[in-house]
């Protein structure tokens, strides 16, 4: 699979969530599909405040902050798995304008 530039935004979007969220939410790229779909794992304290999920959607407002567009189509509360675990999948729209070394 050729790398595009969906991967490549999604990667930098996901590195700019970290740098404003960690230590309470970390995200960390699970699977990247050739059609735009991404699906990313959330883990933190996080999971024990109000407003989880807007924790996991923030990582779309991150992207379309970035010059992007992206939309949660699935929220994923894993079951029987830890309490400080969530998942996300998202579909990247759009990437930002220009190279991916210029974001």
């Amino acid at each position: 699979m050729a790398l595009d530039k969906k991967y490549f935004f999604t990667l930098k979007s996901i590195e700019y969530y970290n740098r404003f969220h960690s230590p309470e939410a970390e995200a960390r790229l699970l699977e990247y599909r050739e059609d735009g779909t991404i699906v990313v794992e959330f883990k933190g304290s996080f999971c024990h405040t109000c407003g989880i999920r807007d924790w996991v959607e923030d990582l779309a407002y991150v992207m379309k902050s970035l010059g992007g567009d992206a939309v949660l189509e699935e929220y994923i509360e894993p079951e029987g798995e830890e309490d400080y675990k969530r998942v996300g999948v998202f579909k990247v729209k759009k990437t930002p304008e220009g190279d991916p070394g210029e974001w």
